[in-house]
């Protein structure tokens, strides 16, 4: 169960983490934060960041085979990166319609998903 829950609070997070770093463009293109100055709009991602943080380190205190986990470190970080990838490509193509995946963003995913089947070997 620890390994789901990991896995889990490891999609939450990078939602927010996603959000925290491009939900700003998303504003702006709305014209919804064109006229906020710089540091609000640091700000308001670190707002969002946050809760990317009430997340992630749960997820990995809960998945490190140190704290009785599943997990090394290096599985936990392969695991956050491929996560993170799949979540900012569902997140992208739903907020910025115009970004399409191509044939060299699904190649490098597969190496990521290489790079998880090897670090589990």
């Amino acid at each position: 169960m620890n390994a789901l829950y990991t896995i889990l609070l490891l999609i939450g997070s990078n939602i927010f983490m996603t959000l925290a770093w491009y939900g700003h463009l998303k504003l702006q293109q709305m014209n919804i934060s064109t006229s906020w100055p710089l540091i609000g709009i640091i700000l308001f991602s670190w707002g969002i960041a946050l809760a990317e943080y009430s997340l992630q380190v749960p997820a990995n205190r809960i998945g490190f085979d140190g704290n009785g986990g599943p997990f090394t470190l290096m599985q936990l970080k392969v695991i956050q990166e491929v996560v993170s990838l799949i979540v900012f490509c569902l997140v992208a193509n739903i907020l910025f319609q115009g970004q399409h995946l191509h044939w060299n963003h699904l190649a490098a995913f597969v190496c990521l998903i290489l790079a998880v089947y090897f670090i589990f070997k």
